[in-house]
């Protein structure tokens, strides 16, 4: 017997290990389904990191090169729901996230163009976290308070064939939302019978963004409740949940730095870029650490749109990630 956040009693009525049978790394309505389940019941979902074992503890910065992202994601399922049908809602309660141990965040030469600023970081970094409990330790005594969450969760769409996980869809996907953690409710549109719902891509914290195209990723067990809902109309994905909306849930000091330009990407880019000249200068970081911590830890939130013809958007680190 299990507990979710909230106290209640479960019981996990089903586990799918990370082996490779219960591994695809495409959405396919016409994959089979390696579970199927009743509405009401428990599955434990083992998910492999983002780039399927190819970063260990060991891995350095030069290593981080030989990382292929094709394919991606490694997604653990698909799970058939009995009853689901194209036009229904998939109701997925998310009861318990449960990290190993470890994780990582990186960032890819520039050359190759991921993340929010490419061109800023011509060699690639990483950062290995040790994670104890609800904290992930990075440099120079900082720590991160963890609330863990699947990057992808999402059901088989309806088009025929085989599509990319990197694009998030109507029906879920990589969405990468970080306050879908435990305790959260997720709502899925249903576009194949069964819902063919499938997770993975977990990340043991990120910040609003995932600016150098990592949170900090983290193989991690995913423990959910799936429900039907007929009576819902649900044209993309929403969700119910308690937060945080800080990195440690309450109202604290944070240091913001803004971003303003006529074009919403380009503000984002300078926001992040005199956060990254903040914790330079300021907090005894190195460029490239403090892409990562931004990665992490740093919250993006388009403050106004309004103000024609220039956006805003401000970035926050919390003062409490920085030892005293």
């Amino acid at each position: 017997m299990e507990h979710d956040p909230g106290g209640e009693r479960y019981t996990v009525d089903h586990r799918l290990s990370d082996a490779d049978h219960n591994i695809h790394s495409k959405w396919d309505g016409s994959l089979d389904p390696v579970l199927t389940v009743e509405p009401g019941e428990i599955v434990r979902f083992e998910c492999r990191d983002a780039v399927d074992r190819q970063v260990d503890v060991e891995t350095t910065a030069e290593e981080v090169t030989d990382v292929s992202f094709d394919p991606v994601h490694p997604l653990t399922g698909p799970v058939y729901v009995e009853g689901a049908e194209p036009g229904d809602v998939l109701e997925v309660e998310l009861l318990d996230l449960q990290h190993k141990g470890w994780g990582y965040n990186l960032y890819f030469p520039g050359e190759m163009g991921l993340g929010l600023l490419p061109e800023d970081f011509d060699d690639p970094g990483i950062h290995v976290w040790d994670l104890e409990g609800d904290v992930g330790a990075f440099v120079n005594g900082i720590e991160v308070p963890l609330d863990p969450f699947p990057g992808v969760i999402g059901n088989a769409p309806g088009e025929a064939g085989e599509h990319d996980t990197l694009p998030p869809r109507d029906v879920g996907g990589n969405m990468d939302v970080k306050h879908m953690t435990a305790g959260s409710t997720v709502y899925l549109p249903v576009e194949v019978e069964g819902a063919l719902f499938s997770t993975g891509d977990c990340h043991a914290a990120q910040g609003d963004g995932e600016v150098c195209v990592t949170g900090v990723e983290a193989p991690m067990f995913v423990t959910a409740r799936f429900s039907v809902r007929k009576e819902m109309d649900v044209e993309q994905p929403q969700l119910h949940t308690q937060g945080p909306f800080t990195p440690t849930g309450v109202d604290e000091p944070t240091y913001a730095t803004t971003g303003i330009d006529p074009d919403l990407m380009e503000a984002t880019r300078k926001a992040t870029r005199h956060m990254i000249d903040h914790l330079h200068g300021n907090r005894g970081l190195t460029r490239g650490e403090a892409y990562l911590l931004c990665s992490a830890a740093m919250d993006l939130k388009v403050s106004e749109v309004v103000d024609a013809p220039n956006w805003t958007v401000t970035a926050y680190v919390a003062d409490s990630l920085f030892p005293e």
